[in-house]
């Protein structure tokens, strides 16, 4: 049974629809990628999924129905968001960041902390006290998963994680989802360059205008 399962997902914003029977799954400690053009509806499905855009459908995680569930709520049950736009505090350290994140960890899961963090994304670990706002911007999407991790989610959906990062973050951040999966976490990550991560890849599906035309 598939840890994710999306049927007939239809989503926008207001009275502009922007995702059409949308379907697709993500397997226990999958990686599966959503492609396509910027303005497909890559970034608007995985919204659509987390609850945070009027959606209609059946969306089924870890075998529960979640499409009436709030935000807050599909979050409690595992499930993790990265937005594009990171959305990290500013204000607060590296440190303080992660900390807003903390979870109780999940019985047969592996436990994300600081330190084990630290040891994924090593640029964070020497800026530990640094404020969001000092940050680059490569810096701050790796702040913004680390936190995500540390709510030890099931799944973790990320939203254009290679977009304008240098080569070297790029390496990095692909280097970090190969992690996640070997650790035993799922992921659905939505990317407009269809290089990016594909060796980590289970399943793909490709999004024009608002549909899967291809799997």
């Amino acid at each position: 049974m598939a840890l994710l399962e999306v049927r007939g997902l239809a989503a926008g914003y207001g009275r502009a629809r922007v995702l059409f029977d949308v379907g697709l799954e993500l397997g226990a400690g999958e990686v599966a990628m959503l492609a396509g053009r910027n303005g497909a509806g890559k970034s608007t499905t995985l919204k659509a999924i987390m609850g945070l855009i009027e959606r209609a459908g059946e969306i089924r995680f870890n075998g529960q129905r979640v499409e009436r569930l709030e935000p807050f709520e599909i979050a409690r049950l595992g499930m993790g968001y990265v937005p594009e736009d990171r959305r990290i505090f500013t204000e607060l350290t590296v440190a303080e960041n992660l900390e807003v994140g903390r979870r109780a960890p999940r019985a047969g899961l592996p436990v994300w902390d600081a330190e084990r963090l630290f040891a994924l994304f090593p640029n964070l670990a020497a800026m530990r006290d640094r404020p969001g706002s000092r940050m680059s911007g490569g810096e701050q999407k790796m702040l913004a998963i680390a936190r995500t991790l540390m709510g030890n989610p099931l799944t973790v959906l990320l939203d254009e994680p290679s977009e304008g990062l240098a080569p070297i973050v790029v390496k990095q951040m692909a280097a970090a989802i190969g992690e996640m999966k070997r650790a035993g976490l799922s992921v659905l990550l939505c990317e407009e360059n269809a290089q990016f991560a594909q060796s980590l890849v289970d399943r793909s599906y490709r999004i024009e205008k608002g549909q899967v035309r291809a799997s």
